[in-house]
C-alpha cells in the first residue's frame, strides 16, 4: 500500500513540473511574438482591410490601363462593403502605400484624416513605380475613399472642402473608366453639401458639370448628374424650374437601374405637383417596383407617394401595399388616411392630418392632403346616394361634418357639382332641398369594364416594351457586322 502511494505522488510530481514546462515555453513564445509583430498591429490597423484596399487599387490600375470598365464596377462594389470598416488609421495606411508621401495629393488627403502618435510608427511598404506611374483613376479613387470616411464621420465642412477639391481634379479628367468614378463623386459631392445645408451652392458647378458631361457624351455621369440637379430643384420646392430642366435635358438611356429609378421617382413627384396624377402614378410605381429590395428607404418613399397619387385620382390602394415587409411602420399615417377617406369621413380625416402632420411635413405632402379633403367629401356624397333614395340637404351636411355656416348652401354646392362630374347619380329637388338617388343599373351594361381592362392592358404592353428596351447588347456588335 504505501508503494502505491509513492508511485502516485511521483506521478503527481511529474505531471506538474511538464505543465509548469509547457506554460513557461508559451511566454517565451508570446513575447517573441509581441517583440517581432509588425507596426500595423500596434496602429490598431485591420491587416485584411488594408489588403482588400490594396487588391482594389491593383483593379482599378488594371482596368485603367486596359480600359475595362467593368474592373471599376467591380472595385465600386468591393469598396462599399469595405465602408463601415474604414479607420482614419486604415486610410493613412493605404495613401501611404498609393500614393507619393511627399506629393501634394498626400499631403492634402492626410491633413483631412485625424493624426495621432500611432500614425507616426506605420511603415507600409510601396513601390517605386507606384510612384512614378500613378494612373489618375486612383488618385479619384484616393478622394472618394476618403471622402466617404469624412460624410461618415459627420464632418460636412471637411467633406465639402474634400470634394471640392476632387471635383477641381477630375476636370481635367475625360476617360470611359473614369466616368464610373466620377458618377459615384459627383454624388458624394452634391450630398455633403446637403448634409451640410448648403445645397443651393453648387446648383451653377452641377450645371456647368453636366455640359461638360455632355459635351464629352460621358452618358453614366449626365444621368448622375441629371438626378442629381432634379434632387437639387425639388429640395426647395422649385418644381416649375426642375420640370424645365428634365424636359430639355438629354434623353435618359438608363445605363444604372440605380439612377434610373430615381429619375422615376424625381418625374413622379414633379407630375403630381403639377396635376398630371396617371403619368406620376406609373412612374412612381415603377420606381418603387424596379428599386432594389434593400434600399428600403427608397421604396418606402416611393410607395407613399403612390398612395396619396392614388387617392386623388379616386381610388383606394391595395391592402398589401401597407404590410409589405419592414414597411408597415413607415406607412401607417397614409394606412390611417386611406380609411378615412374609404368611409368618407371628413371629421375622421381632419383627426389624421392633425395626428401626422409632424410626418406629412418631413414627407412634403402636407399640401397633397390638403387637395383630399374634397375627394372625402366626394366618397361621402357616393356612399349617401347608394345608401338613401331621398335625403335632405340638411341631413347631408350634418353627415358629411361641414364646419361652415351656411351648410345647407354650402352641400346643395357640393352635391351640384357632384352631379355635374358624374361622381353619383342623382339629381337635386331645389323646391324641397332634397337629393333623389336614381336606381342603379347594372355596372357591365356601361363601358367602366372596358375601360377597366383597357388601362390594365396598356399597362402590360408599356411594361413589355420598357423591358424589350432594356435589353443590351455589346457595343462593338455593329461594327463586327
Amino acid at each position: 500500500m504505501e508503494i502505491l502511494v509513492v508511485i502516485s505522488v511521483f506521478y503527481i510530481a511529474m505531471f506538474v513540473v511538464l505543465i509548469s514546462q509547457v506554460f513557461f515555453k508559451m511566454n517565451q513564445e508570446v513575447n517573441v511574438e509581441d517583440q517581432s509583430a509588425p507596426s500595423v498591429y500596434d496602429c490598431s490597423i485591420d491587416p485584411s482591410v488594408l489588403q482588400h484596399l490594396k487588391e482594389i487599387a491593383s483593379l482599378i490600375e488594371n482596368g485603367a490601363y486596359t480600359s475595362e470598365v467593368r474592373k471599376i464596377y467591380r472595385a465600386m462594389r468591393l469598396t462599399m462593403k469595405l465602408r463601415r470598416k474604414l479607420k482614419a488609421s486604415v486610410l493613412s495606411a493605404f495613401l501611404k502605400y498609393a500614393l507619393a508621401p511627399g506629393s501634394e495629393v498626400h499631403a492634402r488627403l492626410s491633413s483631412y484624416l485625424p493624426q495621432d502618435r500611432h500614425d507616426i510608427q506605420v511603415d507600409v511598404e510601396m513601390p517605386a513605380t507606384e510612384a512614378k506611374h500613378l494612373v489618375p483613376e486612383l488618385v479619384i479613387y484616393c478622394y472618394l475613399l476618403v471622402l466617404i470616411f469624412l460624410i461618415d464621420q459627420n464632418k460636412y465642412n471637411e467633406a465639402k472642402a474634400c470634394s471640392s477639391e476632387s471635383i477641381v481634379r477630375l476636370k481635367i479628367m475625360n476617360s470611359i473608366t473614369a466616368d464610373v468614378l466620377a458618377s459615384r463623386l459627383y454624388f458624394y459631392y452634391s450630398f455633403s453639401y446637403e448634409l451640410a445645408g448648403d445645397l443651393a451652392e453648387i446648383r451653377g458647378n452641377l450645371l456647368a458639370l453636366y455640359r461638360r458631361e455632355t459635351v464629352n457624351h460621358n452618358k453614366l455621369s449626365q444621368e448622375t448628374l441629371l438626378n442629381l440637379l432634379l434632387r437639387n430643384y425639388l429640395h426647395y420646392n422649385l418644381y416649375d424650374q426642375a420640370e424645365k430642366f428634365r424636359s430639355k435635358a438629354h434623353h435618359f438611356e438608363a445605363l444604372s437601374n440605380q439612377q434610373f429609378c430615381r429619375y422615376l421617382f424625381y418625374q413622379g413627384k414633379i407630375k403630381t405637383i403639377q396635376l398630371e396624377y396617371t403619368d406620376a402614378k406609373d412612374s412612381l410605381l415603377q420606381a418603387a417596383q424596379k428599386g432594389p429590395t434593400t434600399a428600403v428607404g427608397f421604396r418606402i418613399q416611393c410607395n407613399k407617394w403612390a398612395v396619396i397619387v392614388h387617392l386623388l385620382l379616386g381610388e383606394i390602394p391595395e391592402r398589401t401595399l401597407f404590410t409589405q415587409k419592414r414597411m408597415e411602420k413607415a406607412l401607417r399615417p397614409y394606412f390611417e388616411l386611406t380609411n378615412a377617406i374609404r368611409v368618407g369621413d371628413l371629421e375622421l380625416f381632419r383627426t389624421i392630418t392633425e395626428k401626422f402632420s409632424v410626418t406629412f411635413s418631413q414627407d412634403k405632402t402636407s399640401n397633397l392632403i390638403i387637395r383630399l379633403r374634397h375627394n372625402v367629401i366626394r366618397t361621402g356624397l357616393r356612399n349617401i346616394s347608394a345608401s338613401y333614395s331621398r335625403i335632405s340637404l340638411a341631413d347631408i351636411a350634418k353627415k358629411l361634418n361641414l364646419d361652415s355656416e351656411n351648410t345647407v348652401d354650402d352641400a346643395e354646392n357640393i352635391v351640384a357639382k357632384a352631379i355635374r362630374d358624374g361622381a353619383i347619380d342623382a339629381k337635386l329637388d331645389h323646391a324641397n332641398g332634397w337629393l333623389v338617388s336614381k336606381a342603379t343599373g347594372d355596372v357591365y351594361s356601361t363601358n367602366e369594364p372596358q375601360i377597366a381592362f383597357d388601362s390594365r392592358i396598356a399597362f402590360c404592353l408599356n411594361m413589355h416594351n420598357e423591358a424589350v428596351r432594356a435589353f443590351r447588347f455589346p457595343e462593338n456588335l455593329r461594327n463586327k457586322v
